[in-house]
């Protein structure tokens, strides 16, 4: 049973700066030793420990040992959702705004979001399937037809033989997760962490080094924009054509 101490616990790690700062490093889905974590919260090795004691007792910061080393990762989907969700509350109400710059646009483009795609990407594909028919979604989840089904085996995404079956089959198969950027969902579950670990391995899309921000590459805007449909791609190959 969830108490109001409980969420105030809650809300009392995420709220301490460095932590946010190591959770949000985390958001990409990556395993980060706590000397990692310490530079991108600005704090020493030793702090972050400290810090990363109380998340991983507190359930939302998971450890995996490989050798002498610690890996430091979000502990469940629902974890990201959750800081996804803040980050969401925090773009619409903080003020001044800051001016927005080239990393900022980059992450607001396409970005990783823990398993799933996010961002403009993210919103588009799940636009694109919505309107094909090849989703049904209404406020937070959604179901894949037997026409979303056929498109995606055709193109080789198979949910019932994704990788990490273990962990897949605890996800449900296909949710929305409101994108804090685009204020509009994009999909998660196993369908979006499939989508995003197919998009990678085929190389649709890279990791951009130290970032959650993904690239896009030549290959993966023709899929986007002739296979999925995406609005983002055809509305800029139909502005090219106009000006050639």
């Amino acid at each position: 049973m969830v108490t109001t101490a409980s969420l105030a616990e809650v809300a009392s790690l995420i709220g301490e700066p460095a932590r946010a700062a190591m959770l949000q490093a985390m958001m990409d889905g990556r395993a980060l030793t706590a000397t990692e974590l310490a530079g991108v919260a600005g704090i020493t090795p030793q702090t972050a420990s400290s810090h990363l004691g109380r998340l991983c007792a507190s359930g939302l910061v998971g450890v995996l040992q490989q050798g002498r080393h610690r890996y430091h990762r979000l502990a469940t989907p629902q974890v990201a959702q959750l800081l996804e969700s803040l980050m969401l509350v925090a773009a619409g109400t903080l003020a001044p705004r800051t001016r927005i710059g080239p990393r900022d646009e980059a992450l607001r483009a396409a970005r990783t979001c823990y398993d799933h795609i996010a961002g403009q990407l993210g919103v588009g594909i799940a636009d694109a399937m919505r309107r094909q028919g090849w989703v049904e979604v209404d406020d937070d989840a959604g179901v894949l037809t037997l026409s979303g089904s056929a498109f995606l085996t055709r193109h080789g995404i198979e949910l019932a033989t994704a990788p990490e079956q273990r962990r897949t089959r605890a996800l449900p198969l296909c949710r929305l997760c409101l994108d804090w950027s685009e204020r509009r969902p994009h999909l998660s579950g196993r369908l979006g962490a499939e989508l995003c670990r197919h998009s990678l391995a085929l190389g649709w899309v890279r990791k951009r080094p130290a970032s959650r921000a993904l690239e896009v590459t030549p290959e993966g805007k023709r899929i986007f924009r002739d296979v999925f449909r995406v609005g983002m791609f055809r509305e800029a190959a139909a502005e090219l054509d106009l000006a050639g």
